[in-house]
């Protein structure tokens, strides 16, 4: 029984590092938020995110594939092995480090308000105050909004993903939605239905809960994929790779890593 157990074990161990050897990645990823991952009327996953993962491959000399998760769900798929790094404009916190590792920070983008132009409203608590907020479930977002708005009389309102929660923006159900700018920009204000809103205020400020900007999260301990992987990323942010996709996706939007 001992030989069997033994031969089993070698088998999966095997397994387990023939399949690194092959060069292969999974990248969990929630494709239900543009411009930085979702899916084309050919039902083809595109976005920054998804060009981004793929160029790092391409440097890294992997072989990638994608498996969808809603974004709350991301951490605890990657956790129980379902896929080996999380690539959804995900930011670094020392929060989620607890739980996970992460690359180092590839590209930053604020988080702002969409609301009515004609609101009056002010990102502040006073502001706020009576509004009711819609933020993604299991952002950074959503725990800003909770840590500095819901405490002082503001609803907020989680949602598992963005379009629901810019579906409740226009039948009048939330006020405003906190947001990245660039998934504002792109997955509302400049669509038609997006016609008079518009970003609220200044970008919110936290680097405690925002984070010190988004990269791949890894499992604790994973040393092999993250030091492929952060050699990678270096790789395209020196033959401007980065700076490309971004002037691409997130147009007059400074991305870089301060």
């Amino acid at each position: 029984m001992k030989k069997v157990k033994a031969l089993i074990v070698g088998m999966g161990l095997f397994c387990s590092v023939s399949s690194f050897a092959a060069g292969e990645l999974r990248f969990g990823v929630e494709a239900e938020y543009p411009p930085f991952e979702s899916r084309n009327s050919a039902g083809e996953l595109e976005g920054f995110d998804i060009d981004l993962g793929n160029a790092i491959c391409k440097a890294a000399a992997l072989k990638c594939s994608w498996i969808e998760s809603s974004f709350d769900s991301l951490i605890p798929g990657l956790v129980a092995k379902k896929f080996d790094a999380i690539n959804s404009a995900m930011n670094i916190t020392e929060q989620r480090r607890k739980s996970i590792d992460f690359t180092q920070p590839i590209y930053r983008i604020p988080s702002q308000l969409v609301g009515k132009e004609s609101s009056g409203m002010q990102t502040t608590p006073e502001g706020l105050k009576g509004k009711t907020i819609g933020v993604l479930q299991g952002s950074i977002q959503e725990t800003y909004a909770k840590e500095h708005w819901e405490k002082h009389g503001v609803t907020v309102v989680s949602y598992k993903d963005q379009n629901l929660a810019w579906a409740d923006l226009l039948n009048g159900r939330i006020d405003a939605s906190l947001v990245m700018s660039a998934a504002g920009q792109a997955g509302f204000l400049s669509k038609p239905q997006g016609k008079g809103f518009g970003f609220i205020g200044k970008p919110v400020a936290d680097d405690t809960i925002l984070g010190s900007g988004i990269g791949f999260g890894l499992r604790q301990g994973d040393a092999e994929h993250k030091k492929q992987l952060d050699a990678a990323i270096d790789k395209v942010r020196a033959d401007g790779t980065i700076t490309k996709l971004a002037a691409k996706y997130f147009p007059g939007i400074d991305v870089s890593v301060k």
